[in-house]
């Protein structure tokens, strides 16, 4: 397995709204996708562009979305998990398995429209880990 960009860092939110509204008037973000739904995985998402990487902000679509657990815990939201871009998650997954690596799930299709996966977050000392396959059209 080879380590390739971090693509994004994912921030619960309970309102997208409100994080887009912080990071335009504090940051003076101007780069900001539109909110979109990703069902399957119960969230809805919105990327914040920076130069050399994106803060991908994710709110619950309802109670039963993993985030809502986390905001739950974290009411006021925050940091959620990192993402690495990876070659071939196919083969990430199976170096990670065979070094022990808890890997939560088969990798599934993600807001960039991507396979990813989760890395369970006790393998990295506390921080969930998302790897994401590089886009083939070389978007990030």
């Amino acid at each position: 397995m080879t380590l390739g960009r971090l693509n994004h860092v994912g921030v619960a939110t309970p309102s997208i709204e409100a994080s887009v509204e912080t990071y335009r008037n504090l940051l003076g973000a101007t780069a900001i996708g539109e909110p979109f739904d990703l069902p399957d995985q119960g969230v809805r998402v919105c990327f914040v562009d920076a130069p050399n990487t994106q803060v991908e902000l994710i709110q619950p679509l309802d109670e039963a979305s993993p985030i809502a657990g986390f905001l739950k815990k974290s009411p006021a939201g925050g940091q959620h998990h990192l993402c690495f871009e990876v070659p071939d998650i196919h083969v990430a997954v199976a170096d990670l398995v065979a070094k022990g690596a808890r890997v939560l799930g088969a990798p599934r299709i993600g807001a960039h429209g991507t396979p990813i996966v989760f890395v369970h977050p006790r393998d990295f000392g506390g921080l969930l880990i998302e790897l994401m396959e590089t886009p083939r059209d070389g978007s990030h």
